[in-house]
C-alpha cells in the first residue's frame, strides 16, 4: 500500500482530497491529510476508510520527520516559505514531494541533493504555475516538433469570479490565499519584448496595463507578473524576442487597486500602532496631505491623472471613506486592508469563482520563401461549482494529485527538483484534466 502525506487543508486542497479519496481504493493508498484545524481535516476526509486525519506542528521537527518518514510521496499545501524544511527531510528520508508554488533559490539549491537520494521534488504544479507550464510546452514542442520557430509567447491568467456572481464593482471575490492578492506583484516585473529586456518596479506595475480579449467573455485588464525571462530556459526559447507571463483581472481594477501601491496601503514591511483606534477613513488621512478637503477630494487630488470617478467609487464601496473602525491591533497597512477587503470580497454561499487562461503564441518558418507569422491563441476558462470546490481548488489540486499518482505508478523518471515541463509529465496530466473540464480550445491564424 503506498502512503500519502497532505500538508495543509485549506481553500485549494478540496478537489486535491477529493481525488486522492476517490482513487484510494482502486490505487491502494493510505492517505494522511494533516492541518492547525483538525476540525476541518474531519471535514475533508469525511471518515474515508483509506484516510488518516491529523494535526500536528510543521515547525515540530520531530513529529514533522515521523510523518514524512511513513510516506511515500508528502504534498505540501503550506505557504511557500515552509516547503524548504519538508524538502529537506523529503531528500533525508528518500521521500517524494509535490507542491503548487514556486521553485524558490533554495529550493532550486537541493536539485543535487534530491537527485542523488533517487526522489522528485515536484515544484509548481498547480495552476499558474502548474497547469501554464503543461498546457505551454505542449504546444512549444509541437511548433518545434514542425519546424518552426516561435517568435512570441505570452501567457495570461486570472482567478475571478464567475460572471453570475459578478455583483460588486471590483469583479473580484476571494478564492485562494487573500494575503498573496494583497502582495500581488511586489517586486519588479522582468519581460522581453521585441528583443528588448523591459523591467516595471512595483510603484508603476498596475499602470503598465495590456487589454485581453477571451472569446465569450470579453475584455480585462492584464499586468505582467514578476520574472518571466527564467521561464525561456526551462521551455526551450531561450533566444525567443518576446516573452511575457501576466494576471487578469477585471476592467478598471488596476487603476483602483494602484491607490492601494500609491498610498503605501500594500506595505507588510511595518505596524500602525493602535490601528485598532482609528477609522478607515483616518486611515486614509493618515497617508494623505493635509487640509480641509473630504478625504476624497485629498484622494483625487492626490492620485491625479492615475485615477478617474471610477477608480474612487470602487474605493467607496470598500466603505473606506466611511468612519467604520479597524479590528486589527497593531497591524500593518496591508494586514488592514487584507481583513477589509476579506469581509467585502467574500465568496457568498451559491457564488462561483472562475479561471480563466489564455496563452498566445507567434511562429513562422524560417526555412521558407513566405516569411508570415502565424498564430495559435488558447484559452481555457473553469467556473467552480460551490464556495468548497471553487475552480481554483481544482485547478490548483488536481495537477498535484494526478501528478502524485504518475509519480507513485513510476510514470515518472525525472529526479531533481523539476517543473512540468517535459513530455512524461504533461501529456497524460493533460489528458486527465481534460476529463475533468479543463480543456484549452485553441484558434489558430
Amino acid at each position: 500500500m503506498k502512503k500519502i502525506l497532505v500538508i495543509g487543508a485549506g481553500r485549494s486542497a478540496s478537489s486535491l482530497i477529493k481525488y486522492l479519496l476517490d482513487n484510494a481504493s482502486k490505487e491502494n493508498w493510505n492517505i494522511t491529510v494533516s492541518d492547525v484545524s483538525l476540525e476541518l481535516v474531519k471535514q475533508k476526509t469525511a471518515g474515508h476508510p483509506n484516510a488518516r486525519a491529523i494535526t500536528f506542528d510543521i515547525t515540530d521537527d520531530e513529529k514533522r520527520g515521523e510523518e514524512i518518514k511513513r510516506a511515500d510521496i508528502v504534498i505540501s499545501m503550506l505557504p511557500a516559505s515552509m516547503h524548504l524544511e519538508v524538502a529537506k527531510d523529503c531528500i533525508r528520508y528518500k521521500k517524494h514531494m509535490a507542491t503548487a508554488s514556486y521553485v524558490s533559490k533554495e529550493m532550486a539549491a537541493l536539485y543535487t541533493d534530491a537527485k542523488e537520494a533517487g526522489i522528485i521534488l515536484m515544484n509548481e504544479i498547480g495552476l499558474d504555475p502548474g497547469i501554464d507550464h503543461a498546457s505551454a510546452m505542449k504546444t512549444i514542442d509541437s511548433i518545434h516538433a514542425a519546424g518552426a520557430e516561435l517568435t512570441s509567447f505570452k501567457s495570461y491568467c486570472g482567478g475571478l469570479v464567475a460572471p453570475e456572481s459578478n455583483d460588486n464593482p471590483w469583479g473580484y471575490k476571494f478564492s485562494w490565499n487573500p494575503r498573496n492578492v494583497i502582495l500581488a506583484g511586489q517586486g519588479t516585473a522582468q519581460y522581453i519584448e521585441n528583443g528588448e529586456y523591459k523591467y516595471i518596479p512595483y510603484n508603476r506595475l498596475f499602470t503598465q496595463i495590456n487589454t485581453i480579449e477571451v472569446k465569450g467573455l470579453g475584455k480585462f485588464d492584464a499586468y505582467a507578473n514578476r520574472d518571466s525571462l527564467s521561464y525561456r530556459k526551462f521551455y526551450n526559447i531561450e533566444n525567443i524576442p518576446t516573452m511575457l507571463r501576466g494576471t487578469l483581472r477585471m476592467p478598471g481594477y488596476c487603476k483602483a487597486w494602484n491607490i492601494f501601491v500609491r498610498l503605501g496601503l500594500t506595505d507588510d514591511t511595518y505596524k500602525i500602532e493602535a490601528s485598532d483606534t482609528m477609522t478607515y477613513r483616518s486611515l486614509l488621512e493618515a497617508y494623505l496631505p493635509a487640509g480641509k478637503k473630504s478625504v476624497k477630494k485629498k484622494l483625487q487630488a492626490f492620485m491625479g491623472r492615475e485615477t478617474d470617478e471610477e477608480a474612487l467609487d470602487k474605493i467607496e464601496w470598500l466603505d473606506l471613506f466611511e468612519d467604520k473602525k479597524i479590528k486589527l491591533a497593531n497591524a500593518s497597512p496591508a494586514q488592514i486592508l487584507q481583513d477589509l477587503l476579506e469581509e467585502k470580497w467574500k465568496l457568498k454561499e451559491h457564488d462561483k469563482d472562475m479561471i480563466v487562461m489564455q496563452h498566445q503564441f507567434e511562429y513562422r518558418y524560417p526555412n521558407t520563401k513566405v516569411k508570415k507569422t502565424k498564430k495559435i491563441i488558447s484559452s481555457l476558462i473553469v467556473k467552480g461549482e460551490d464556495q468548497t470546490y471553487t475552480a481554483m481548488a481544482k485547478t490548483v489540486g488536481l495537477p498535484l494529485a494526478i501528478t502524485s499518482k504518475l509519480i507513485l505508478q513510476g510514470k515518472v523518471n525525472a529526479r531533481g527538483v523539476v517543473i512540468p515541463v517535459s513530455k512524461e509529465i504533461y501529456e497524460p496530466l493533460l489528458t486527465e484534466l481534460e476529463l475533468f473540464g479543463v480543456k484549452f480550445e485553441d484558434i489558430e491564424s
